[in-house]
This record gives structure tokens, sequence and C-alpha cells, in this order.
């Protein structure tokens, strides 16, 4: 490991384009190396797996060592906070007061424990939406028409483009309008996918727009929630249009 950790500062020293990366502009990588592995666990080749987690594996010491040389975090930094963070969020395995819990329980304890530390962190709003997962994104399928264009399989404009959208909207229309869950599911993939097309010919980065409207969606809700929380109510408590009224101050709210 050392040795690793050593060759990574060489290279942030001696080769250009190491030197050149920043924490923001390594992330990319960081999520394709994610997919990669995924994509290798499901072929179950394992000398490919391997050769993923490696990839992956340098991510975080490529991260690790750019803020080391901010003096902000090291390696073994990250080590010793994952090692308290696992012990922590396992008090069922590291705390006899809470031994022979079900698997229901686990999780509900996971959840509590993460909620506290968000709050010790400063985050004083916990939104329910947090349970959800970052990272969900759309990468592989620009990847591929991105691939798919460089054999010229592609439209000349973005005007080809958004004509198959246009086109799998209807076939998603008659879809539901038939009432076949199976042609539905079929039709909103090809609808999304053909969504993301247009976005890759105006030269956008579909994943970053989705999760930019995600993040929005996130601060808007945890706006909706904070409100109501005020009033000592929840949102399950209330109606669409008392929701959406508070929604729209959100977004008010964003422009000042």
């Amino acid at each position: 490991m050392q040795d690793l950790l050593e060759l990574m500062q060489t290279l942030r020293e001696k080769c250009p384009w190491d030197r050149e990366q920043t924490p923001a502009s390594l992330t990319p990588y960081a999520i394709e190396e994610a997919y990669e592995v995924e994509d290798a666990v499901r072929s179950g080749e394992i000398a490919h797996i391997q050769e993923e987690l490696g990839d992956l594996l340098l991510q975080v010491i490529f991260q690790a060592q750019m803020y080391s040389e901010q003096g902000a975090f090291d390696f073994y930094d990250v080590v010793e906070g994952l090692k308290q963070k696992l012990i922590r969020r396992h008090p069922h395995v590291f705390d006899e007061n809470y031994v022979n819990l079900s698997t229901d329980q686990v999780n509900a304890l996971w959840t509590q424990i993460k909620q506290q530390e968000k709050q010790q962190r400063g985050q004083t709003h916990v939104s329910a939406l947090d349970q959800v997962k970052l990272g969900a994104s759309i990468h592989q399928a620009q990847q591929i028409q991105q691939y798919a264009a460089k054999l010229n399989f592609d439209w000349e404009n973005v005007e080809g483009a958004w004509l198959k959208f246009d086109e799998e909207i209807q076939e998603l229309k008659q879809a539901i309008q038939q009432h076949d869950p199976v042609h539905i599911e079929e039709e909103l993939g090809d609808s999304l996918f053909a969504l993301i097309n247009v976005g890759r010919k105006l030269q956008q980065n579909c994943d970053q727009a989705l999760l930019a409207t995600i993040s929005k969606f996130r601060s808007r809700f945890a706006y909706i929630e904070q409100q109501l929380a005020q009033q000592g109510l929840r949102p399950e408590q209330c109606n669409l249009s008392q929701l959406d009224d508070l929604w729209n101050q959100a977004k008010d709210a964003e422009k000042v």
C-alpha cells in the first residue's frame, strides 16, 4: 500500500496529465470506474474484476493525494474515518447492547445513525429523500450514443434527434392506451434514450443535467418539509395543492 501511495505521489510530480487534474476533473472517472466494476462483476471474469477494482482504488488514491497536497487530509485519514464509521454503524456487531437484531431492525438502526451523523455535522434538517442514494445516472446511454456517432450512426443535427424523440413519445402514449405493461416499459426506455440523444446533440452532459435537477428537487422538497415541520405537519398529511404552493415558494426563494 505504501508503495502505491508513493507511486501516486511520483505521478503527480512528474506526469503532466496527472499534475493538471483537480478533484472536480477526476470525479467523472470515479463514476465511470464504478460502472466498470459493476460490469465486470456481472461478467463473472475474475481477472477483469480484479483489474477494475484496482482502477476504482486508483480513484481513491488519486483524490486522497490531491487533498493531501492541500493539507486537508491524506489516505490514512480516509482509512481511519471509514474504519470508525463501520464500527459506529454496526452497534449490533460491536456493542453487546444491540445483539440479536433482525435485518429490518439493523436497517432501521443504520438509517437512524446516519441521520444522527448528519445532524452532528451541522445539517439541521434531514430530508426523507436523503435515503435515496446519490449518483444514479444515464452515463452509459450517452456513452453508447457517442460511440455509435463515431461509426457514423448518428443524426446530422439535433432536429433529427428531436423528431425521433417525438416519435418515441407517441409510441409510449399508444402503449399506455393499450394498457400493456411490457410495451410501456419498452417504449419508456426508448423515449428516455431518445431524449438523452437530444441532449447529446446539444452537447450537454445529460448525466450532470439530471443530477443537477435531482439536487434541485431535493432542495425544494427539503424546503417543503421544513415549512411543514414549523406547523407540526408532515408532507403525507397534506394534499397536493398545499404541497404545490410550498413548492412554488421554494422556487421563488431560489430567485432571491
